[in-house]
């Protein structure tokens, strides 16, 4: 098994109406519901963050970023966290900390999404400050807080 390379992206989707797309994660577990943008993990040391962002949105939600009305952009936010516990057998050993890049995709009203359900069971579009509360991950909630600040 390739270890996960510990720098990821963390996407915060959302239309012009500051409406933000979460999707809810699959592992959770039973009895929990882990909301969140779309996240993940370079798959080469020299892929870009926009490279990175793009594959990963298209993986889970189906949009492509370079649709027509789409707008891509590296806030240059930057969260080091400690990789949750459930998660670490990804790494490699010793690796406890990620480096998550925030980027924001500004995609046109009901631009469809299409889940990828090995890693996610459902979507919603929120207000930004009811998606800011429904997520689980402390940094996830402070991008979307910033949102306003990068439209």
């Amino acid at each position: 098994m390739a270890y996960k390379i510990p720098e990821s992206v963390l996407v915060v989707i959302y239309t012009p109406a500051l409406r933000v797309l979460l999707i809810r994660r699959a592992d959770a577990g039973p009895g929990r519901e882990y909301w969140q943008s779309v996240t993940g993990s370079k798959e080469a040391l020299s892929e870009t963050l926009e490279h990175t962002a793009a594959r990963e949105v298209r993986e889970e939600t189906g949009i492509d970023v370079r649709a027509g009305g789409c707008v891509l952009r590296d806030w240059g936010l930057e969260n080091v966290y400690e990789i949750y516990a459930q998660w670490s057998w990804r790494y490699a050993p010793g690796v406890t900390h990620n480096r998550e890049h925030v980027l924001g995709l500004q995609v046109p009203p009901g631009t469809p999404v299409v889940l990828n359900p090995r890693e996610h069971t459902a979507y919603a579009w929120l207000d930004w400050r009811e998606a800011a509360d429904r997520c689980f991950s402390p940094s996830n909630a402070e991008a979307i807080l910033w949102l306003p600040r990068f439209v």
